[in-house]
């Protein structure tokens, strides 16, 4: 196919010609950028937790007025709640992953006199049966012994005491970043001056707040907390079907053990994932509809163009059948054109995807944008282009010669 023909009836429209580079360039870098975005976020969405998030419930109580033995009555209302028909487990920590209401983090090194710590990591407090009840996955090591738990009383008064040392677990990412190509089982680290023991290293456990590059360095204390302490009861359920029985029947436990009590909250884990990334959800909707939107506006622009031009080229066309061109001749020579338009748009909407992240990154601190998304939309928009331009090619390659001599 000779290219001249095409770029002369182009230079001839060429105002309508750039009116669609245009809007093609402009999708390009749009779409670009929120294929980006979506990418971004569906990971975030997707993060793994280390937990056996469709099996776990959450009960948050407070107490009306004093509390006498809180520790006490936390054994209690375990005890109760491990009795509760299809409840695997039950156990009080102080935070859980992608959780909006608390997050504990402490600054970990690896000498007491560490200027600035080497990383900052969630704290996350066990007892007896967190690991078990969680489902987090122990992959070097041990857990906690009997004589390593404290009661958080007893913590409070060691606070700053000299000579003190603690056994903690860390997560495998955490203890990567720690001590690199090294086992870390056995190794010792800082939490300010006090040192902690490594004996064992979990495969995952998310902070409650993830940030970029540190949403799995988190690390477990055998601190005992109580129900009044900033602690919450999580219990695993042997069967998640039944989770809605289960919780109510696990309520009713712990108000039979003490009805002076007020339920603060009650849910099953996977409600509160989805309220922690709600936000972000909603943001993959938008950005996907403003995509179709603008990939839909672009199809009918070119679907447009193309069906103007062939309204105005019938004669030629015509002319050009009377001459011996066939049918595929006529619809390539349209596909040849638009394939022309939207190189030149993807390449123009290329430059202008990389300028809307550079601006996107120095205003909003976003990643910079993959060099793989660029040929991809590009990939994208030249079937979009081919998609658009089909029909109004075959009515022009349907054109006969003797429609055309009468049009005359």
């Amino acid at each position: 196919m000779h290219i001249h023909p095409i770029i002369s009836s182009l230079r001839r429209h060429r105002t309508a010609a750039l009116l669609i580079v245009l809007e093609i360039a402009l999708t390009c870098a749009i779409v670009c950028n929120a294929l980006f975005l979506i990418g971004e976020r569906i990971d975030a969405v997707r993060r793994p937790s280390g937990i056996a998030e469709r099996e776990l419930l959450q009960i948050r109580l407070s107490g009306i007025g004093p509390q006498t033995d809180a520790g006490a009555r936390t054994r209690e209302d375990l005890a109760a709640l491990r009795a509760v028909p299809g409840v695997a487990g039950a156990t009080v920590t102080n935070q859980l992953p992608f959780y909006r209401f608390s997050s504990s983090n402490s600054g970990v090194s690896l000498t007491a006199d560490q200027a600035q710590p080497t990383l900052h990591a969630a704290r996350y407090h066990a007892d007896e049966t967190t690991i078990a009840t969680l489902g987090i996955r122990l992959v070097a090591g041990r857990d906690f012994l009997p004589d390593e738990y404290m009661d958080v009383a007893e913590v409070e008064a060691l606070d700053g005491s000299e000579g003190v040392r603690g056994a903690t677990i860390v997560t495998a990412s955490m203890a990567e970043r720690l001590f690199p190509g090294e086992q870390a089982v056995g190794r010792t680290m800082y939490l300010g001056p006090m040192p902690l023991v490594i004996v064992g290293v979990v495969e995952s456990l998310a902070r409650p707040s993830p940030s970029d590059g540190e949403g799995t360095f988190s690390f477990l204390v055998p601190v005992r907390l109580h129900y009044n302490n900033g602690g919450s009861y999580l219990v695993r359920v042997t069967d998640p079907a039944r989770r809605d029985a289960v919780l109510a029947a696990a309520v009713d436990a712990l108000e039979a053990v003490d009805p002076n009590r007020l339920i603060l909250a009650r849910s099953a884990y996977e409600a509160i994932r989805a309220d922690y990334f709600r936000n972000d959800r909603e943001m993959i909707g938008l950005l996907s509809t403003v995509s179709i939107v603008l990939l839909v506006v672009t199809a009918f622009g070119i679907v447009g163009l193309a069906s103007f031009w062939v309204q105005q080229r019938t004669r030629q066309i015509g002319v050009r059948r009377a001459l011996g061109a066939t049918r595929a001749q006529i619809l390539r020579h349209f596909q040849a054109e638009n394939f022309l338009l939207t190189s030149t748009g993807v390449v123009l909407g290329m430059a202008l995807a990389y300028a809307l992240n550079q601006l996107m990154m120095g205003r909003y601190e976003l990643p910079r944008l993959p060099l793989a998304y660029l040929p991809a939309c590009a990939l994208l928009l030249w079937v979009l282009g081919q998609a658009a331009v089909l029909w109004p090619a075959l009515r022009a390659a349907a054109i006969s010669p003797a429609i055309a001599t009468r049009a005359a």
